[in-house]
């Protein structure tokens, strides 16, 4: 699939802003099946200073300060590119997920020290044996990696209800399982957390979902959505995605944008400000074919 995206984040505050500091997280990756043919990134008002580099896990950041007196920002992103341009990975891996869990106990060799590093707990995901007790229903003894994983997708959509009020990003990880329900963050941080309460290595990523109108409907502008799922490390096949959200593994609709121990480290946009009091976000995104 050929993309094009329109990205608008806009930030209203009720008091004057004097000086703010951004990070956007706002670029698709090149990734082995996916492209990136385009990129521009327009801020409103101007920033004094703009930079772009890479974080630690090669995403592309834009920082950016204003240091004017604004009561409105607003990023606009336009992206462009294919999701589908590479070898798929493959589908099965024979391979016991306590194999896999043991290349991961120490010392581990040179061949897995990046995956690794997804093991371990991160500031809004941490394992638990409630956590590694729910997972296993899904991780018997002698199943396969990917056949576990693709188990643990469904059931977190079965038993988990989508639901945009009952969360926010602030809400812990205890208080989703507890409500047994959420939005995309949450169950990609369930799903990571399931996994590294068995040991095994899982990433959070995020990205954008083409979304499709009921039949016979027009397709709105705007109405797509930002979106996270979770990857898992397969010895044979490298980082492999799972949506719990919709309960399939993401193809030539789920285009991907960072990657992250969690959503702390991928969030799309991320500031400080002097003044402003309190402010509105408004997010529009559309995702078209071409």
């Amino acid at each position: 699939m050929t993309y094009e995206i329109v990205h608008r984040t806009l930030y209203e505050y009720t008091a004057p802003v004097s000086v703010s500091h951004h990070v956007a997280r706002l670029e698709p990756r090149a990734t082995q099946t996916q492209s990136c043919g385009g990129f521009t990134l327009e801020i409103f008002p101007p920033p004094t200073l703009r930079q772009t580099r890479v974080d630690y896990f090669n995403n592309q950041l834009c920082f950016f300060s204003i240091q004017e007196v604004h009561q409105r920002l607003e990023i606009v992103t336009q992206s462009r590119g294919a999701v589908g341009t590479g070898e798929p990975p493959p589908a099965e891996s024979p391979r016991p997920w306590e194999d896999v869990v043991r290349l991961f106990r120490d010392p581990v060799s040179p061949e897995v020290v990046e995956p690794y590093q997804f093991v371990f707990d991160s500031p809004q995901v941490r394992a638990s044996f409630e956590l590694a007790d729910y997972a296993r229903e899904s991780f018997p003894k002698g199943v396969p990696l990917l056949v576990g994983a693709r188990e643990l997708t469904q059931r977190i959509f079965k038993d988990f209800k989508y639901d945009p009020k009952a969360t926010t990003v602030a809400t812990p990880l205890e208080e989703v399982v507890a409500k047994r329900r959420g939005v995309c963050q949450d169950f990609a941080h369930l799903g990571i957390a399931c996994l590294r309460s068995l040991g095994l290595p899982a990433r959070y990523v995020s990205g954008y979902l083409r979304t499709r109108p009921p039949e016979g409907k027009p397709r709105l502008v705007g109405a797509d959505a930002s979106h996270a799922w979770f990857g898992v490390f397969c010895p044979e096949a490298g980082w492999l995605d799972f949506d719990p959200t919709n309960n399939v593994q993401p193809g030539g609709e789920h285009i991907t944008v960072a990657y992250g121990r969690d959503f702390g480290d991928v969030s799309p946009v991320a500031g400080i400000i002097t003044g402003g009091g309190q402010h509105a976000v408004k997010v529009s995104v559309d995702v078209a074919d071409v």
